[in-house]
């Protein structure tokens, strides 16, 4: 089960998070993008939620987004948390106005 809120802020990442904590998921099933790579790891650690690593993409996938551009290394990830391409595509571009997004992931 997967469950994609998209975000202004922090602040309305904040609430995203808490109602997937009071739907039942946990802190290590709610994960947080942005584009910015300083900017998604600063609200991940901020606001507390699981980053994407090998348990969810695979090792290969992990070291072969050294080598991708941000836009293909955030649909990678989204894809690994259950996201189709299309919808990966569609959610990066709302990544690409600034938009965050929070995702929950059984």
């Amino acid at each position: 089960m997967r469950q994609v809120k998209l975000v202004e802020n922090g602040l309305q990442a904040r609430k995203e998070i808490e109602q997937f904590l009071n739907q039942g998921y946990t802190k290590d099933e709610v994960y947080l993008l942005a584009h910015g790579e300083e900017r998604s790891e600063d609200l991940s650690e901020a606001l507390d939620t699981n980053e994407i690593g090998v348990n969810e993409q695979g090792f290969f996938d992990l070291i072969a987004n050294v080598f991708r551009s941000r836009g293909d290394e955030l649909r990678a990830k989204m894809e690994s948390l259950g996201l189709t391409d299309r919808e990966a595509q569609q959610f990066e571009k709302e990544l690409d106005r600034g938009r965050v997004m929070v995702v929950a992931a059984k």
